[in-house]
């Protein structure tokens, strides 16, 4: 017995080491294809939340584009005026290297990159990183072989004439600075300092076999220090070898800590490895409170697609989905941002486009209110973009839910953490959302309906699309919620409550005696619609567990028909609506398995234009699997496939809770939850009909029964939940 105890606790250990991050790494056998690109790129993606970077490799060149969250050209103008911008690019032209082989290999734990290019004998190691507290990039070269390689280092930048660029020497540290000022609405620089690590400023690099070299490079903007470039030369010129390794033991703990917010356990390393790199991606490109990552995370060209711009429909939002469920909020933390910096010019769109208070976006934004879809060219894209699609000068593509889905992650933040002081800082956009609302319904028949609203971008005027239905109800159920929590506008919420009651019922319709939701009830010729979007299930809260039988019919009926498990758009939202529905479980794992396998090596989808959009969907998936706790209602694998044991630790939830659990040969074990808001929690019972004793701190508490345990926390308090 004990000897199976020991095999059995042998297999757990594997499983808990096969679980973490270090287990995984991403591996490039070639030279990537697709950079520069100006969508999606197939490179090794580095980088501390502020900067980026990426690599190629062609014709003896290894490239490392790099990037800033903070530098865009801003203008508020389409047609690739406005938009983030390549920073510059670090260079290194090895000689006699045209034909090399280029091979990749990049750790998940903490994002270090080794290249390795091989001409013949000899080698060229290029080990890589951003380090993680400080805007400084590390690069180690080493060289191996028969011959001494002959490597020229510049540093340079794309060729764009509008951009004023200056580089030199001062001492022995390279420089560069990039800035757009002409033709701009609020200027923008971005600075290098480059230098080896012994201190040589030549541009030719003589490295011997078994000789190693560093490079440091700083990087800033003038967003972040008045004089950018006097802060780079500052700051690498305190570089050295030993303060490099201080350095990377920094980097190593910040991303301890970040894998140390919320683990997840599962013996599948398909699963898995997916998992650890759409968490990674996110904690490698999103920090900055207010540039948070771009449709791209990553740009490497002037002229991104769709300006590389914060994309409304729904590709903005998607990748911070998941982020709340995995407890990473300060990666969350700022998404908010540039939505809130529109609410003028949403104030100046809603006047003139709808005739009503409140605010109304256009389909893309920039920073710092920035619109980058301004005057877009009308029937030069190929006849897709209408001269109706234009009003006002703004890019709408006749939705007025643009705005109203931008409260989606700002009700998720609040929901999951009821932090009081984010709260404060988001209330005045969801009262514009409310004021505009307010003023575009219609009230006829006892109802309140939409009229003259796109379900989607090409769908036309229609009549109650439902994703709009669903997004409004959200927005104003959160809102009455942070009214009364912020003690404010209490005169209000009766209309807020009537509207949520009152307004039409999300459109479905019937064939061949199954009933489906469709994307709005008619267009504007009066025809019925049947395409639909799925952000009405997820992430707007439309249909969920608790929803009538027939709006939950609808919904697997819909899920079933349409089948969009691999699709360029929407699969963000389709695979959580498919886990809400409670679809065949055993379908939707196997489907989440091809798509978790349908990548570049560096986790992005195949032939996806959208970046970073689906870096979370395998992540939130998994938790809404696992630990759904939608409406305030904690389900623990409530649709879950037989016969997969898994284990989570600090899941997020709504009400601020940090739940644990472990799911082992069908039953579930060690659940606890920490409470940190002291909010009243109510969970499904794990145990379907059995009694279950609260331990409150370490302490035995009261014992409940029932299909559903409701029960109040204090703040800060830690809740064991045991069958008895």
């Amino acid at each position: 017995m004990k000897y199976i105890l020991g095999i059995i606790y042998l297999l757990l250990g594997i499983l808990e080491i096969a679980a973490q991050p270090s287990a995984y790494i991403n591996v490039w056998r070639q030279a990537p294809l697709h950079i520069p690109n100006e969508s999606s790129t197939d490179a090794p993606l580095m980088g501390n939340g502020d900067i980026g970077m990426c690599v190629g490799f062609e014709k003896g060149l290894l490239r490392y584009y790099l990037t800033k969250n903070d530098f865009w050209r801003l203008q508020s103008k389409a047609e690739h005026l406005s938009g983030p911008r390549v920073g510059g690019y670090i260079d290194l032209k090895i000689k006699g290297f045209e034909n090399a082989n280029f091979e990749a290999e990049q750790t998940l734990n903490n994002g270090a990159t080794k290249c390795t290019i091989k001409q013949g004998t000899n080698q060229c190691q290029a080990y890589s990183w951003v380090a993680a507290t400080q805007n400084m990039i590390i690069t180690t070269l080493t060289a191996s072989g028969k011959d001494s390689l002959e490597i020229m280092l510049t540093l340079d930048t794309p060729c764009n004439e509008v951009a004023q660029v200056e580089k030199g020497v001062i001492g022995k540290t390279r420089y560069l600075t990039r800035a757009f000022i002409k033709d701009t609405e609020i200027s923008t620089q971005i600075a290098f300092a480059l230098k080896t690590s012994n201190n040589n400023s030549n541009e030719e690099i003589i490295l011997s076999p078994g000789e190693s070299l560093t490079l440091f490079l700083a990087v800033e903007s003038k967003f972040k220090k008045k004089n950018p470039l006097k802060h780079v030369l500052k700051e690498v010129g305190k570089m050295n070898i030993s303060r490099s390794n201080r350095l990377w033991k920094e980097h190593n703990l910040w991303w301890q800590s970040y894998w140390n917010k919320s683990s997840f356990t599962l013996d599948d390393k398909v699963l898995m490895k997916a998992y650890y790199q759409g968490l990674y991606t996110m904690g490698a490109c999103s920090r900055d409170k207010i540039f948070p990552p771009a449709l791209f995370g990553w740009v490497t060209t002037d002229k991104p697609s769709w300006n590389g711009d914060y994309h409304l429909n729904y590709n903005f939002y998607a990748p911070f989905y998941g982020l709340y469920s995995a407890n990473r909020i300060e990666q969350a933390s700022g998404q908010e941002t540039p939505l809130l910096d529109f609410m003028n010019r949403g104030r100046w769109y809603a006047q003139r486009v709808t005739g009503t208070r409140g605010i109304l976006y256009p389909v893309g934004i920039g920073p710092i209110g920035i619109e980058v879809t301004r005057d877009f060219p009308v029937m030069q894209d190929n006849g897709y973009t209408l001269p109706e699609d234009v009003e006002s000068g703004g890019l709408f593509y006749r939705q007025r839910s643009h705005a109203l889905f931008g409260t989606v992650n700002m009700i998720q933040h609040w929901r999951h953490t009821y932090d009081l002081t984010y709260g404060k800082r988001i209330y005045p956009y969801l009262l514009a959302i409310a004021d505009f609302w307010e003023d575009f319904l219609v009230f006829e028949n006892g109802q309140y309906q939409i009229y003259n609203d796109a379900d989607s971008e090409k769908s036309g005027f229609c009549k109650n699309p439902g994703m709009s239905i669903a997004l409004l109800r959200n927005a104003l159920d959160a809102t009455i919620d942070l009214s009364k929590a912020l003690s404010r506008d209490a005169d209000r919420r009766d209309k807020w409550k009537d509207i949520i009651n009152r307004l039409r019922p999300l459109p479905i319709w019937k064939h061949h005696g199954k009933y489906f939701l469709r994307g709005a009830e008619e267009n504007e010729k009066g025809q019925q619609i049947y395409g639909i979007s799925f952000s009405m299930i997820y992430p707007a809260n439309g249909v969920t567990c608790d929803s009538d039988s027939l709006l939950l019919a609808a919904g697997i009926n819909t899920i079933d028909a349409i089948q969009q498990w691999q699709h360029h758009n929407s699969t963000s939202s389709f695979y959580p609506a498919a886990v809400r529905m409670g679809y065949n479980v055993e379908k939707v794992w196997s489907e989440l398995h091809k798509y978790a396998l349908h990548t570049y090596p560096n986790g992005f989808q195949l032939d996806n234009p959208h970046g970073i959009e689906n870096s979370c969907t395998v992540v939130n998936t998994l938790h809404e699997m696992s630990c759904m706790s939608v409406g305030n209602k904690i389900r623990l694998f409530s649709v879950w496939p037989k016969g997969v044991d898994a284990s989570f630790n600090k899941i997020r939830t709504w009400g601020a809770f940090l739940v644990s659990a472990s799911l082992k040969q069908e039953t579930i074990y060690d659940v606890s939850i920490f409470s940190e808001k002291g909010k009243t929690c109510t969970i499904i019972n794990p145990w379907k009909e059995k009694t279950v004793l609260l331990i409150r701190d370490g302490k035995p508490g009261e014992k409940l029964a029932g299909k559903e345990l409701t029960f109040s926390t204090s703040v800060g308090e830690s809740i064991r939940l045991i069958p008895q």
